[in-house]
């Protein structure tokens, strides 16, 4: 007890960093890429300050910075030129995601791991995750499962080396798992949305993607914020149907799912630091009320500490300059 047992003493000097429990580095990153297959030149978005739409021309420049910067992993959402009911320009060999991915895997090969999003809310035009009943406005689940399995295997065919399904309809992982085997694709991981909640904080990415719903909105497939056990459920769902990675989204507002899915499953764990918490402290900063680089930093910490073992992060490489 105080005044023999002072915990001061290890908080200053060498012996701070050498104690230090959680660490960040690089290789826990992965960057979040915009591609635009409607736009010649980048265009910011409004509501994310720093992060762009990209044409296809500009892919390949983003995603060398980001290897530069010792990045390892990107994910790749794709806005598209046409959209309609089902969204099927998700799916077709030369649609915007297969051909980025071809862009970015020609030019950098395994010096950049791409992961593709796996959800048809970019393709539809009335911006929900798979196929309408219009009479009952309801999301046809088992109706919109082989349209993301044909999606993740164009993906696959294109070159990508990981997807990830975002949609939260029951039996994705399934549905993906068999059509990536069925085509001696085996070996592709899934990271799986497992659980993905149907939250408020993604707002800013709606606007980047153009993913907004024409009516309606996405809580009957999306996790309600006040469950955790359910995440639980949904989590072990997807791991007996072939789940490889286990994502969280969003990461702040849910450290404690992370941290339950890490102890509980003890499996690859992803947090998702989404586009309202980034523009969160975009804005904060602006004003001058926070120091954007130590909150930055703080946040993707206490991720890393709750149990994540890599962060899909808008701040990808504002983060890597500070770590490099």
């Amino acid at each position: 007890m105080f005044p023999e047992l002072r915990m001061r003493r290890l908080r200053s000097g060498k012996i701070k960093d050498m104690i230090r429990e959680t660490s960040l580095t690089v290789d826990d990153l992965i960057h979040p890429m915009f591609v635009d297959e409607t736009i010649d030149s980048p265009q910011q978005i409004q509501s994310m300050p720093g992060v762009n739409r990209l044409p296809m021309d500009k892919i390949v420049d983003d995603a060398k910075e980001a290897a530069d910067l010792g990045i390892p992993a990107l994910i790749l959402f794709g806005i598209p030129e046409h959209k309609n009911e089902t969204g099927s320009c998700a799916w077709g060999e030369h649609d915007v995601v297969q051909r980025a991915v071809k862009e970015i895997k020609n030019e950098l090969g395994k010096d950049m791991y791409v992961i593709t999003d796996v959800c048809l809310c970019e393709y539809t035009d009335h911006g929900h995750c798979g196929v309408v009943d219009f009479e009952t406005e309801e999301i046809l689940n088992d109706q919109t499962l082989p349209l993301l399995g044909k999606t993740a295997l164009s993906h696959v065919k294109a070159g990508a080396d990981m997807v990830a399904p975002s949609g939260m309809m029951d039996g994705m992982i399934t549905a993906i798992r068999s059509e990536l085997d069925r085509n001696n694709f085996n070996n592709i991981p899934i990271m799986s949305y497992a659980a993905k909640y149907s939250s408020e904080f993604y707002g800013p990415f709606r606007d980047a993607a153009d993913s907004g719903c024409t009516f309606g909105d996405r809580s009957t497939h999306q996790m309600d914020p006040a469950n955790s056990d359910e995440a639980l459920r949904e989590v072990e769902l997807d791991v007996f149907e072939g789940a490889d990675i286990l994502m969280v989204k969003p990461a702040l507002s849910y450290l404690d799912i992370i941290y339950r899915i890490k102890t509980e499953f003890k499996m690859p764990t992803a947090a998702y630091n989404v586009s309202g918490e980034y523009a969160m402290i975009k804005a904060a900063a602006q004003n001058g009320w926070m120091d954007e680089k130590k909150v930055m930093y703080e946040s993707l910490l206490s991720m890393k500490r709750a149990g994540a073992d890599m962060i899909l992060t808008y701040f990808a490489k504002d983060m890597a300059r500070i770590l490099k």
